[in-house]
């Protein structure tokens, strides 16, 4: 091979080599540019899954009714500690016709504020808290029960504990209660709600407070009586000395 031809040839060699080397370096290029993409759309893929999550999840029941009034007392209700299922529950309450309350049931230590109704039905439960039937009336001598949701109402219940101030409020009269004891029983032990000689107030919601199911054990609020400020003394001196034919009548039927 001349010295021409050696030359020529290698010049060829030379731009076949330089060719080679651009195609790699574009490979190279388009490699990398699809790696960094993907690994752009991996973290923003990854972002809008976790904010899709987010979004699907259930509202804190506090956002969804933390300013929803109670039309029973005028108050506002604290639902943050109650269950899910248990507002939605009392939201369709809402919807249905009650009676007018009994009275309403203060308790400032645990922000609880309820209306009380008469009896302990599924509704009235739903709504607010109910007398339990065959205790003393409200404004009467003895020993007058009150129940309510562990997963509503009464859940507060458990921050509670001796000397806390329980108010009773009805037309013309607020009755103050201190705690004087907390215990926890089973069902079966309704000795809890036996008569007293002296005005008590009993609250009774069921145990444990994040049981999951029906609660096997009851959850006991005492309170004595302390004082009453009333507008009409004599009134409320009238409702005691006749509400024991009352809740005679009450009895019988």
């Amino acid at each position: 091979m001349t010295p021409q031809a050696r030359v020529g040839a290698s010049s060829d060699d030379t731009m076949k080599l330089r060719r080679v080397e651009r195609v790699l370096l574009v490979i190279g290029l388009v490699l990398l540019a699809v790696w960094g993409a993907a690994r752009f759309y991996r973290v923003i893929g990854s972002r809008a899954a976790i904010a899709r999550f987010q979004a699907d999840q259930p509202t804190d029941p506090i956002d969804r009714a933390a300013v929803l009034p109670n039309p029973d007392s005028n108050s506002p209700i604290d639902f943050r500690l109650w269950s899910v299922q248990r507002i939605s529950a009392y939201k369709e309450s809402l919807s249905q016709k009650m009676d007018v309350p009994l009275a309403i049931l203060r308790i400032p230590k645990i922000d609880v504020e309820v209306p009380v109704f008469n009896g302990t039905d599924d509704l009235t439960l739903n709504r607010g808290v109910g007398r339990i039937l065959g205790t003393a009336r409200i404004g009467q001598p003895g020993n007058l029960g009150i129940a309510g949701h562990r997963d509503g109402f009464f859940r507060p219940l458990q921050n509670m504990i001796v000397g806390d101030l329980i108010e009773l409020d009805r037309p013309g009269h607020t009755e103050r209660y201190a705690v004087s004891g907390i215990k926890i029983v089973t069902p079966e032990d309704v000795s809890v709600l036996d008569p007293t000689p002296i005005p008590t107030l009993t609250l009774v919601t069921c145990y444990p407070f994040y049981f999951v199911g029906h609660a096997p054990k009851r959850y006991i609020v005492t309170a004595s009586f302390e004082t009453t400020q009333e507008s009409d003394l004599g009134a409320h001196e009238e409702s005691i000395s006749t509400g024991k034919n009352t809740k005679n009548k009450e009895k019988r039927k």
